[in-house]
């Protein structure tokens, strides 16, 4: 027995010595946007670097160089552990989300950073408890720069030009706005944008500034249309396996607390603020000509895509909230962040 102890005391030392000195937990994380577009770059990769430098190195992220499955999948292989962290555009998978669309509706302001803050803070006093996000660990909500009007061949000056126009458009409320204000969707994933105006099967596209040069679309668009106050946008939420989250000792679980949040979509919308005025700068650059909607447009598309924030309404109010007590509230909280609150 002596000899054995002695032995199992040896093998014990052998595989203590052989431990790395401080055991790491590797994440994988993918996106589905090049890794140069700012939402790679400057949103996911920036943010799992946050959580390497929160964890002192405990936890360290493998990005992945391709995404493993489509877009529209994205939630479901976070939710199925095929990838550990990811980002999803919850329009991308029509009749799945109802809350999240409050932050979709159109003329809310012209900064992301205020939208996403805002969004996040409703998420956190209303949505969250609902459980839409059921089976993953929400890190933040947040939405894309306010949605433009671009097109390949005419000019959109008034909302009857849009009438019978291909657009393509991420899904979600922008897909009900495009048939309201006269236009034919084409319900497609971002990454798909290049060929599908390319081709000429879409005539025009609904964007942010900054999406026309990051999937390269200056050398096909002619026109652009800014709206004030946005003409849609675009929900997102950034996600982490809830079980390997789970699964995390109580430091790292905490200290990637403290960079999500309020504090990720802070990072969030600034990247897109910041990536659609470089995008605004380029778009000029290229000779696209852009125009800003004049009132009477914007009144005449208000009037047009209201009844669907009134739809809205009644599909909330089955979950057991008042949409229109939620909307005041969130473009309250939306000039709130925008005065620095």
């Amino acid at each position: 027995m002596n000899k054995l102890s002695i032995l199992a005391a040896a093998a014990l030392a052998a595989m203590l010595g052989s431990a790395p000195a401080g055991a790491q937990t590797v994440l994988t994380a993918s996106s589905w946007v090049p890794p140069n577009h700012p939402l790679t770059a400057n949103g996911l990769v920036a943010w799992t670097r946050e959580v390497e430098q929160a964890t002192q190195g405990r936890v360290k992220f493998n990005v992945l160089p391709k995404a493993p499955v489509a877009p529209p999948q994205t939630f479901d292989a976070v939710k199925d552990g095929v990838v550990d962290v990811s980002f999803a555009v919850h329009g991308y998978t029509p009749g799945r989300f109802v809350l999240t669309k409050m932050t979709e509706f159109g003329f809310l302001g012209d900064s992301a950073e205020a939208i996403s803050v805002a969004y996040q803070r409703m998420h956190d006093r209303h949505l969250a408890s609902v459980g839409e996000h059921k089976g993953v660990k929400v890190i933040g909500v947040f939405a894309h720069g306010p949605g433009q009007i671009y097109t390949v061949k005419t000019p959109v000056t008034t909302v009857a030009d849009l009438q019978n126009m291909k657009v393509r458009v991420g899904g979600g409320i922008v897909n009900d706005y495009a048939r309201a204000l006269g236009g034919s969707p084409l319900l497609k994933p971002s990454s798909e944008s290049f060929q599908m105006l390319q081709s000429g099967v879409a005539d025009g596209i609904f964007f942010p500034n900054e999406s026309i040069t990051g999937f390269k679309l200056t050398s096909l668009i002619r026109h652009g249309t800014l709206v004030p106050g946005g003409l849609y946008n675009t929900s997102f939420v950034m996600m982490m396996n809830e079980a390997k989250y789970n699964a995390l000792p109580k430091a790292d679980r905490d200290a990637i607390d403290k960079v999500s949040g309020e504090h990720f979509a802070r990072l969030a919308g600034r990247m897109w603020d910041a990536a659609d005025a470089a995008g605004l700068k380029e778009i000029k650059a290229a000779g696209i000509e852009v125009r800003t909607a004049s009132p009477a447009f914007v009144a005449e598309a208000k009037a047009k895509v209201d009844p669907i924030e009134q739809a809205w309404y009644n599909e909330v109010k089955a979950r057991g909230l008042d949409g229109a007590a939620l909307m005041r509230e969130f473009r309250a909280e939306i000039a709130k962040v925008a005065a620095g609150r």
